[in-house]
């Protein structure tokens, strides 16, 4: 599968579970940060001050193979879908030289204003950021 965007995440050593692996939740704390890197970096969002926010609606992960501590992530992101305020990100989880795929899976954002929780429609520098990220 082909990505819009690659991110390398370090592994931690409190990420290893009993068993001497990644523990599952960790996959989705991956998953959550590249997408949040993404749009706070390149889409804007001021996720403390400003009037829109993403909500997450929808999440699921596979597992493919294992990762532990020292290793790191390539951790690929694009967009599957993008509606008028929601978002579907895909993204996929692979050894650092992407030579594995270690996990893949989606997060759906509904963006709503800050206030009210009402759905809104992502404008301008974030609408934008997300237009990059698809592979349609």
């Amino acid at each position: 599968m082909s990505y819009a965007h690659w991110e390398i995440v370090p592994t931690r050593w409190k990420d290893n579970d009993v068993y001497g692996h990644m523990n599952n939740v960790v996959h989705y704390t991956f998953m959550d940060t590249v997408i949040n890197n993404w749009l706070i970096g390149e889409g804007g969002l001021d996720i403390h001050e400003g009037p829109t926010i993403g909500l997450c609606v929808e999440s699921r992960c596979a597992y493919h193979a294992s990762l532990a501590f020292p290793e790191k992530a390539a951790v690929g992101l694009r967009v599957g879908h993008l509606g008028r305020s929601s978002v579907r990100y895909e993204v996929g989880i692979h050894r650092e030289d992407r030579s594995e795929l270690i996990a893949e899976g989606h997060f759906v954002h509904v963006f709503v204003d800050r206030g009210t929780r009402r759905p809104v429609e992502p404008t301008g520098r974030l609408r934008e950021s997300l237009e990059r990220l698809r592979m349609e």
